[in-house]
């Protein structure tokens, strides 16, 4: 099945808003708490920062805001949400503040009933292509309880470079992560 991974368009908000609110109860619920997840939802993924960062994002070379759109057999009714339709994943991008040469992705996921689908893989193949010519790697962090984020960055090829503390909650550590971009 063939899925379109674009450019999002501040038309992609809500979408994008639910599928990170879906992506975290189901991956941080246990670590964190629902409660937590929603707050750091409704903080994180607010309607109006989630506008801007689309906005700053399709006006720049160096960052890109990416949604990957279900294919023909992902559209079925009795399958799929309204927001589901337009967007299965998300992946976000912007410039390590420390180093010009590094991309930092900010946000990466993927509605969770689409986990394992290819989607994500599709998202980070795109970022790729797009960035190349302005990084020479991607940088990102993980929670270090989250399995699920810990084996997809593994399986694409990422090396973990370190272990910090998150400023997420108490006691919670992130691995941070790093891959070349292939030119």
């Amino acid at each position: 099945m063939t899925r379109a991974v674009r450019r999002a368009t501040t038309d992609d908000v809500w979408a994008v808003h639910e599928t990170a609110r879906e992506s975290w109860h189901a991956a941080y619920d246990e670590i964190i708490g629902p409660e937590t997840v929603d707050d750091v939802v409704d903080d994180w993924y607010a309607i109006g920062d989630l506008e801007s960062s689309i906005s700053d994002a399709s006006d720049r070379d160096d960052a890109a805001f990416l949604v990957v759109e279900p294919g023909p057999s992902d559209r079925e009714p009795e399958t799929c949400s309204d927001f589901e339709r337009g967007c299965l994943g998300f992946a976000h991008v912007v410039p390590w503040p420390e180093n010009a040469a590094v991309a930092y992705l900010a946000r990466l996921y993927v509605r969770p009933e689409r986990w394992g689908s290819g989607a994500g893989t599709r998202l980070l193949e795109r970022l790729e292509a797009e960035l190349g010519a302005s990084f020479d790697r991607i940088r990102l962090s993980v929670l270090v309880d989250n399995d699920i984020g810990v084996s997809f960055y593994e399986s694409a090829g990422f090396e973990r470079v370190g272990t910090r503390e998150t400023g997420l909650a108490s006691g919670l550590e992130e691995y941070v992560y790093e891959k070349p971009i292939s030119q």
